[in-house]
């Protein structure tokens, strides 16, 4: 068996949102493969600054978007990550299955790439046993401080604003995105004998696709779902799931000696000053907000309804908030601007109302919001000098981001799993800034807090 990894470009990737197409980087980079995560497909200039990256990602905002919207985005994109000639095509979608038909498709995607690469039959791994994600006989769990909780009984994603989950059956939520899917799953009783190949799964019907979904529970079940994927690549290059795809190819490279297990990545430091933006309503993010009030951040709430307004409303709230951001900076003091404390803070249904009454479109409103909070933070650095920034919330991440004119990131340093320190790059005064994004549902209870001094292992 060869046991050495082909030359080139191993994975490329496309990320639903910000935070999980950051999470793949994290999860290669920090295993010894040069990755490096772009915001928008790269010109040819901007990959030529990153010489010999084994993979290669676009992170994108398809999580908050209509299906009409993916068939006018991902075909192209989905190209310029196959030009790249990598061995596997992968469409990263969150660990929690954050979609439905209408928002987030995750069928729809699945269609797309498949049809680019020809493939008839894609292998989906959301489970991440590392995250506290599991798949157990097609059904999915997930993990919280207070224990694992099946998905559609999970007490944030059964209750998630957009995409509350019902299903928990991996293969049925994707298949009910689109009218092309036939399911299979190949569970923990198979995996060490199956195969994804077309001699040993059989044919599928013409016209169709069949997704194909992985248990995955602990290392052992996890190294086996990455050989399946690897091992099928020449039929199945594209490959639907969360950074738990990469987590499972690692484990099975490093099994068979392909890849070296690499040392652990240490934290870098506490930082001058640091600066968080969360647009999340998670009450994992609110748990978080509530840690940072009493370990020395300043939390400032933004109001999210002025962005229902006029113009005016929405740039005079912009104004109060920075200026109270640059009082506490001057202060020695760390600013966190929030819209939210959790799904219960009553801004959450002043929110709704005002777009109800306005007549705006809550998508809409929230790219308003998500993109106001990016100016306040690129004009508080900007002022500030060298500062550490974070970005909270999955969709706020993506337009957040976006107004700091950066087109990609590489990583600097863990901290969870899915949300470590990165450097972004830049044309301009952004180039080198110390960014990190988070997932409203993910991190510690002091997760600001070991941003704040570097991340690390501890």
């Amino acid at each position: 068996m060869d046991t050495t990894l082909p030359k080139g470009v191993l994975i490329g990737w496309y990320g639903d949102d910000f935070t999980g197409a950051a999470a793949v980087m994290e999860v290669l980079s920090f295993s010894g493969l040069a990755s490096v995560l772009f915001l928008a497909p790269p010109t040819p200039e901007q990959l030529a600054r990153f010489p010999g990256v084994r993979g290669v990602g676009i992170a994108s905002t398809a999580r908050a978007q209509s299906p009409d919207w993916m068939d006018r985005a991902l075909p192209g994109a989905f190209a310029a990550l196959r030009a790249l000639d990598p061995q596997i095509l992968h469409y990263k979608t969150c660990s929690t299955l954050d979609s439905a038909p209408h928002v987030g498709a995750i069928g729809r995607a699945t269609e797309i790439g498949a049809q680019l690469c020809g493939a008839t039959r894609v292998p989906v791994l959301i489970a991440a046993p590392q995250m506290r994600r599991y798949q157990c006989f097609g059904h999915l769990f997930a993990g919280l401080e207070e224990g694992v909780f099946r998905l559609d009984r999970h007490p944030v994603m059964a209750r998630h604003p957009v995409t509350p989950m019902s299903e928990s059956d991996v293969a049925r939520h994707i298949s009910l995105q689109s009218d092309r899917l036939d399911t299979a799953c190949i569970t923990l009783e198979d995996l060490a004998q199956a195969d994804l190949r077309g001699a040993a799964m059989g044919a599928v019907a013409d016209g169709r696709l069949q997704i194909v979904t992985l248990d995955s529970i602990d290392a052992a079940s996890e190294a086996q779902a990455g050989r399946l994927i690897w091992d099928a690549r020449d039929e199945n290059a594209f490959v639907v799931g969360s950074q738990g795809v990469e987590y499972a190819l690692i484990r099975h490279w490093q099994e068979r000696g392909a890849l070296a297990h690499h040392p652990a990545p240490q934290g870098i430091g506490r930082a001058k000053a640091t600066i968080i933006v969360s647009g999340s309503v998670s009450p994992v993010t609110a748990g978080q907000i509530a840690w940072a009030a009493e370990n020395g951040f300043d939390t400032l709430a933004f109001d999210a309804s002025t962005a229902c307004g006029g113009e005016a409303a929405l740039m005079a709230e912009i104004a109060r908030v920075t200026q109270a951001a640059r009082s506490s900076l001057l202060r020695g003091r760390d600013p966190l601007i929030h819209t939210a404390a959790g799904p219960d803070d009553p801004s959450v249904a002043q929110f709704r109302n005002a777009c109800a009454t306005s007549g705006t479109d809550p998508h809409l409103a929230n790219e308003r919001v998500g993109e106001a909070l990016g100016r306040m933070l690129r004009d508080l650095l900007a002022e500030v000098g060298p500062a550490r920034a974070v970005v909270s919330g999955g969709d706020t991440s993506g337009h957040a981001t976006r107004q700091l004119g950066i087109y990609a990131l590489s990583a600097l340093a863990p901290t969870i799993p899915g949300a470590a320190i990165f450097r972004a790059h830049a044309n301009g005064a952004m180039d080198g800034q110390e960014l990190a994004l988070k997932g409203g549902q993910m991190g510690s209870r002091d997760y600001f807090g070991w941003i704040r001094n570097g991340g690390g292992p501890r």
